[in-house]
């Protein structure tokens, strides 16, 4: 592909933008990298306090970890769902935010959607390394899962990747995709089970039934890919098992699929970007 091909004789210039994203995100703050953990633990306590205690959304307790905390079962995909929705919008960003430099140089565009990712790859990192310590402490284990983990965030971020190349290309061409996202990210964000457990669809599935055919609300609802995204990083950090292998290979397939598209969609317009801009 060619895509990669640019990237891999662009290694240094991807570490020089990446080192930039990291240093440039909390330049001039008093907290610097902290603040990272700061939006997630403050939607974590809203939402904690408004589904687990006012609407009281109960989800199953971890098997087999038996843990039964909220704000934990809310947190092990809160972040992989903030991860995704910042490198989204990151990504729109990346190539407007850097027109002059476009304009004026010549090198593969690709590498400032790719150190955005990157960037916020490494909070995500930190985030998930204080749930996991945090994790440890109440009583679960995902240690034995750790590397796994880690597989699975990779293949997350090369999921988000590929949404994020489209939708940076779609944002250079039609500046009303950056506000057509955030309306779509609002409708995802409650289409996805972050703060209620997928067995409440499953419920209301089974008593609707089909709608037509042989297709439920639940057949249509698990066309989301972050349903699957959910299920596995859930499976590692909150129940501390192994997912099931159908669950992964949907992930997996999810993953490459929208770099692929991704991926291609920039490279067939990449060469216009200077005239588009």
């Amino acid at each position: 592909m060619r895509f990669l091909k640019d990237l891999r004789g662009s290694k240094e210039l991807l570490v020089n933008l990446t080192m930039r994203e990291v240093k440039g995100k909390y330049s001039r703050t008093a907290l610097g990298q902290l603040w990272s953990l700061a939006n997630p633990l403050a939607a974590m306590a809203i939402y904690t306090v408004v589904f687990a205690f006012i609407i009281r959304i109960q989800p199953d307790p971890g098997d087999p970890s038996g843990l039964d905390i909220f704000a934990l079962w809310l947190l092990c995909m809160l972040l992989p769902w903030t991860f995704f929705t910042n490198v989204v919008n990151g990504s729109m960003g990346a190539l407007v935010g850097n027109e002059n430099l476009i304009k004026k140089v010549h090198f593969p565009r690709g590498a400032l959607i790719v150190a955005t990712v990157a960037s916020w790859m490494f909070t995500w990192a930190i985030e998930m390394a204080v749930l996991t310590i945090v994790l440890l402490i109440v009583g679960a284990n995902p240690l034995p899962f750790l590397p796994l983990i880690v597989i699975a965030m990779i293949v997350f971020a090369v999921f988000a990747t590929g949404v994020g190349l489209a939708f940076s290309i779609a944002n250079v061409y039609f500046r009303d995709t950056q506000h057509f996202v955030t309306i779509l990210f609002q409708m995802w964000f409650y289409l996805t089970p972050i703060v209620y457990p997928v067995r409440l669809v499953a419920e209301q599935s089974d008593r609707l039934g089909a709608l037509f055919g042989d297709v439920t609300i639940m057949t249509i609802y698990q066309l989301n890919p972050l349903v699957q995204f959910a299920e596995l990083f859930r499976n590692f950090l909150y129940d501390n098992r192994l997912p099931d292998l159908s669950t992964t290979l949907v992930c997996l397939a999810w993953a490459i699929g929208a770099f692929v598209i991704g991926a291609t969609l920039f490279s067939r317009h990449e060469k216009g970007l200077a005239e588009a801009l």
